[in-house]
């Protein structure tokens, strides 16, 4: 993993309202782990069934026709590799902090997040989100983990803002898929967003949700949105907080831009 006011003389406010301690992000149900444990169990039997079945002969070794071609191109016709601009593999080989979206104008960074070291995650930071943080932490090395940049902004008083870019080793399995759809398999309940949410323009199931305010007596109002979506080996999530009303507009345009930037 690489390197991971007031002014004087003017009569006394009343104390504000204490806005509440937001959540961290991904406060999640080990749905991932789940996923894993009913595969196992299915692989198992499917082991059992196969090994009661007779041999199947193999095809011969011989080929009549060749599926390739018997001499390669001519350079003038070899085709010209991708620009850097399409070639998904060089983006996300480098910085992978350089594929986070710019901070919006009147944003500033949130200092205070100190799940951040330089704009890296740490696996056992990523975990500690979970309520299951043991489990999590095991899910994710065994899905061949990468590296998880992020970053985190503030605007106004209470405006947070929480971007992540997990990247898991290239290969079969799609574990960056893998893990989003773990997380957006249980954000219709009722304990979070309680809704499908909404499509994310151009990123095939990616969703973003606004969750159903959060009242407690003695506190601000609490505001929620979240997006999670993936592209390549990177899963991307992005959630916002807030006191105050956040509109669909402000989360769908943030996952927007994030999307097209990796």
């Amino acid at each position: 993993m690489e390197p991971n006011d007031t002014i004087s003389g003017t009569p006394a406010e009343p104390p504000a309202v204490p806005a509440r301690t937001r959540p961290r992000g991904r406060t999640a149900l080990l749905i991932a782990a789940a996923a894993l444990l009913g595969i196992s169990g299915g692989t198992a039997v499917g082991y059992g069934i196969q090994a009661e079945r007779p041999p199947t002969p193999l095809p011969a070794l011989s080929q009549t026709d060749l599926a390739y071609p018997a001499k390669a191109l001519p350079a003038d016709k070899a085709p010209a590799p991708l620009p850097a601009s399409q070639d998904h593999q060089v983006l996300t080989e480098g910085d992978l902090r350089k594929l986070l979206v710019d901070r919006p104008e009147g944003w500033s960074e949130d200092n205070d997040a100190d799940w951040l070291d330089d704009g890296w995650v740490t696996v056992g930071g990523l975990a500690r989100d979970y309520e299951e943080q043991g489990g999590m932490f095991e899910y994710f090395l065994e899905s061949d983990i990468r590296r998880i940049a992020g970053t985190a902004w503030k605007k106004g008083e209470h405006r947070e803002a929480t971007i992540t870019l997990t990247q898991f080793s290239s290969g079969p399995g799609a574990m960056a898929a893998d893990y989003a759809e773990g997380q957006r398999s249980y954000m219709a309940d009722d304990e979070y967003a309680g809704n499908e949410g909404d499509l994310v323009k151009g990123s095939g199931e990616g969703r973003y949700y606004l969750y159903d305010v959060d009242r407690e007596p003695g506190y601000e109002p609490f505001y929620r949105a979240r997006a999670v979506m993936s592209r390549g080996d990177i899963m991307i999530e992005i959630n916002l907080f807030d006191s105050r009303p956040i509109s669909k507009k402000d989360i769908r345009t943030l996952a927007e831009r994030q999307l097209e930037r990796v």
